[in-house]
């Protein structure tokens, strides 16, 4: 985007305001004495409440000048504060990851468990009448 469309409202707004202004310059000298001292206060007052535009820069175009501008380099607290969010994610993924291993293993180690305390010899539980056996509920 070009900067001058980004600044072509304000700069539009300026140029209408400093031709207003000369414009009430221009009469403002047959105006009677106290009339021009009330302009004046009012002037004064109105520039005293103005409220001063801040430059507000493009992120992008911040973060990308920062460096080749010779602006100041990030510290090592600041290094480290960008890292921590990722380093604390892959720690949760790295958790995540064995305690859903320790669970599935805890699983098997319970079936298994389970078949050899069993009265039953493990080769029953793959005969298919056995399994209708177990469907019946009887």
């Amino acid at each position: 985007m070009n900067m001058n469309n980004i600044l072509g409202p304000h700069r539009l707004a300026d140029r209408f305001g400093q031709r207003v202004a000369a414009r009430l310059s221009h009469g403002a000298g047959n105006l009677p004495h106290d009339i021009t001292e009330r302009l004046r206060v009012a002037r004064q007052q109105a520039l005293a409440k103005r409220k001063i535009p801040l430059a507000q820069p493009v992120l992008g175009l911040a973060w990308a000048s920062a460096g080749s501008l010779g602006g100041e380099h990030p510290g090592l607290l600041s290094r480290l504060a960008a890292a921590l969010p990722v380093v604390l994610l892959a720690a949760g993924l790295v958790t995540i990851c064995v305690l859903q291993s320790e669970r599935r293993a805890n699983e098997v180690a319970e079936v298994d468990a389970a078949l050899l305390t069993d009265a039953l010899p493990p080769s029953a539980y793959t005969d298919p009448g056995f399994l209708e056996y177990l469907k019946s509920g009887l």
